[in-house]
């Protein structure tokens, strides 16, 4: 299909390094995870003969995402952000590849090697039977947490999944979990038009959480791990910007800041 003209798609460098082989891919954000993200793909690189991997580049610097380790790996693409935003622009200029690539279902999973990449034949299982939204959570029978420092899980279980699950109508347990399906329908339903420039950082996350639900679509949680690293957490941004940020993306969407204009 053709990228639709009104999407708000950040500027990108693509490479492919081999055409599209199936129906369903991983999309992995990342920008300068180093050791991390080549270790996670030597393991996602067991699938390459079930689901297409994508890479989606922030801007790295590390030299990490070398082409010909990528090849090694059976990388099939990676888009190079050469634009304003964060983690949401990265994941627009994904989806909106994906979906002009033909994909009828997206998986996203952070690039920093903390998820059991190993789970996604599941999210494929739950696209395959119909289902649209389909939520990785380390809190539901199955699921399990290594290291996740206690600031954390408090502000997931006591603030960030309470809150979108009420105004969802969803009973989530992981909201901030980065590991994820899509399917195509979801995504292309015109009233929920992700591509927006509005979300730049961390808001598309949660605003597919909430609407999915709302908008009538076939929403389901399973069980993954996400594993921390033992001792300081390495992190990109501090706890209090990040919980300023969190509280000002959850205030947003009770006002409906995020909704399309039609609405």
């Amino acid at each position: 299909m053709k990228v639709n003209k009104e999407w708000e798609i950040p500027k990108y460098e693509l490479t492919e390094f081999k055409p599209k082989t199936h129906k369903y891919c991983v999309c992995i954000p990342v920008i300068n995870e180093g050791e991390k993200i080549q270790k996670e793909l030597k393991k996602i690189s067991q699938f390459e003969d079930i689901i297409d991997i994508l890479i989606l580049d922030g801007g790295s610097t590390d030299g990490s995402l070398d082409h010909e380790f990528l090849i090694s790996k059976g990388v099939r693409a990676i888009l190079i952000k050469k634009d304003i935003g964060k983690l949401s622009a990265q994941l627009r200029m994904g989806f909106a590849y994906a979906l002009s690539q033909g994909y009828e279902g997206i998986i996203t999973v952070d690039g920093n090697n903390k998820d059991s990449v190993e789970s996604i034949p599941l999210f494929i299982k739950q696209l395959e039977i119909g289902m649209d939204f389909i939520q990785g959570s380390r809190y539901v029978p199955g699921g399990k947490e290594v290291n996740t420092p206690l600031s954390r899980k408090l502000a997931i279980k006591l603030i960030h999944a309470p809150y979108l699950s009420i105004i969802s109508g969803f009973k989530y347990t992981d909201t901030t979990n980065g590991f994820r399906a899509h399917s195509k329908k979801l995504l292309l339903d015109t009233r929920l038009k992700p591509f927006r420039s509005i979300f730049s950082t961390y808001e598309l996350l949660a605003y597919i959480s909430v609407k999915a639900p709302r908008l009538g679509f076939n929403v389901v949680e399973i069980p993954v791990s996400r594993e921390y690293p033992k001792g300081k957490i390495p992190t990109k941004i501090s706890p209090l910007r990040g919980n300023v940020l969190l509280l000002k993306i959850l205030l947003g969407l009770m006002y409906g800041k995020y909704n399309p204009r039609s609405e």
